[in-house]
């Protein structure tokens, strides 16, 4: 059967699955600090403060304050990841949290809260993997990662942290996908801080790639035993049709999403741009090959966002994006068409497993020797969960969803696998809880574990009992 196929409404073995899983494996949840911590009064504001105190900007006009509280229940949450047998944790440090204003000291009462948490992930051996930055820029910092300072700032922060944090953290990960920042912050305006600059927000890509390598510089300066990663989003881009046009456009945007943020970071140079598509880069053109040796930092390991492929043509389109409309998007020589013959998720996005092999292989090809062991950092996705009069959330598609990109992950690393050769080290589930989703705010559900947003109240989904089953059964 094909990764692809549309599931059967039989709910998938997790024993199955669990036999496939090799030993080692990590398999944990993630989340990110803005979306789930609340408590925002009780730090410095992020540029998502802000933007979602803007009236109209997010979707149902709800707001950073609370989210899931977090804050307050993160024992909770860390005994739900307990119960539901994970390896690890991927969370976020917030940066305003940490250090309000993106500069001094850091703050004792966010180092308290993050002492506090990971002495629970301690408590129930959940490893730590730690986040320097999930889009919660510190207002303060105004332009944010058009200034080249913001570069400078993150890098001082990452020090900061690595030396209070060193010996309590398994893995660093210093920043979550710099493609969605430039792209929805940047160029959009869908995302914090609103911007609407299309090919003009290239220097943001440049900046936060230099942050990335001066904190990873900085967590080696302050002797981390953990391991050093970054996290990208990486989308397979197919042209719509044969058309020289669109395929020019699919390979503008491979290189806007995908290459022009792993190129520097694994190969030390942006990638070379067809002369026709040049303009459009020029603010990239003349990058200094001494900023090139910092953002180029030895990994130990490459983290990999999939949710889904892209389909490509020439031409400005409605301004449909997958995040939602924005009206820049009118603006740029191509759009995205619909990948119709997949299923959906409650996003709207296309459920296309195999594609995530595609992206594990395309990475190899592109990056060969120089591509580290590799960590699955977020995949999941949300569905119109319903709570049953018993008080149960029933959610087939999500665990369909989840075995099979586990299941097509797996099969590509295999012997003889589409992506044969990667050294795929864990899968991480998006996510632990219904969340704040950003601009979307708490319409769409990614969580293994309903949340209540009136009463906070959490509630494990069938997903979470058939994960906590694969890996109960799996080998160790």
């Amino acid at each position: 059967m094909s990764p692809d196929t549309v599931p059967s409404p039989k709910k998938p073995d997790p024993n199955s699955l669990a036999h496939s899983i090799p030993p080692g494996f990590v398999i944990g949840t993630a989340t990110a600090a803005a979306q789930i911590e609340g408590a925002s009064t009780a730090a410095g504001r992020s540029v998502w403060d802000d933007l979602s105190a803007q009236p109209g900007r997010i979707i149902d006009g709800s707001d950073t304050s609370v989210t899931c509280d977090h804050y307050s229940r993160y024992a909770e949450d860390v005994a739900l990841m307990s119960t539901l047998g994970a390896d690890a944790y991927r969370f976020s440090f917030a940066w305003p949290r940490l250090q309000p204003g993106g500069s001094g000291a850091l703050d004792p009462a966010g180092i308290d809260f993050y002492d506090r948490m990971l002495d629970e992930l301690a408590e129930h051996a959940i490893s730590p993997f730690a986040t320097l930055y999930h889009w919660d820029t510190p207002a303060e910092l105004e332009v944010g990662w058009l200034d080249r300072d913001t570069a400078l700032r993150f890098g001082e922060f990452a020090g900061l942290v690595g030396e209070r944090f060193a010996d309590r953290v398994d893995a660093w990960i210093t920043l979550n996908e710099p493609a969605t920042v430039t792209l929805n912050g940047y160029a959009l305006g869908i995302h914090a801080p609103g911007e609407t600059l299309l090919f003009d927000a290239l220097p943001t890509v440049h900046h936060q790639l230099l942050g990335h390598g001066l904190a990873a510089q900085a967590l080696r300066a302050a002797s981390v035993p953990g391991r050093i990663g970054i996290t990208n989003v990486h989308s397979p881009v197919h042209a719509a049709t044969d058309s020289p046009e669109d395929a020019a456009m699919a390979q503008l945007f491979d290189i806007v999403h995908n290459r022009v943020f792993a190129d520097p970071v694994l190969l030390g140079s942006y990638p070379d741009v067809p002369d026709e598509l040049a303009p459009l880069f020029g603010a990239l053109g003349g990058a200094d090959s001494r900023d090139l040796d910092t953002i180029c930092q030895p990994l130990d390991f490459y983290g990999l966002n999939y949710y889904m492929p892209t389909r490509v043509a020439a031409g400005a389109g409605t301004g449909a994006s997958p995040d939602g409309t924005a009206e820049a998007m009118t603006g740029l020589p191509f759009h995205l068409v619909d990948i119709d013959e997949y299923p959906r998720t409650g996003f709207g996005w296309p459920i296309a497993p195999k594609h995530l092999g595609t992206a594990l292989a395309e990475m190899r090809d592109r990056y060969g020797a120089a591509l580290p062991p590799v960590y699955i950092t977020e995949n999941g996705a949300s569905f119109a969960d319903e709570v049953a009069p018993n008080g149960t959330i029933n959610d087939p598609e999500r665990i369909a969803y989840l075995d099979a990109h586990l299941r097509a992950a797996l099969d590509a690393v295999a012997p003889g696998g589409a992506a044969d050769g990667v050294d795929l080290r864990g899968y991480f589930a998006w996510s632990l809880l219904d969340n704040w989703e950003w601009a979307a705010g708490f319409t769409q559900r990614f969580g293994l574990v309903h949340v209540d947003f009136d009463t906070l109240e959490r509630t494990p989904k069938a997903s979470f009992e058939w994960l906590r089953q694969v890996l109960a059964a799996r080998q160790r």
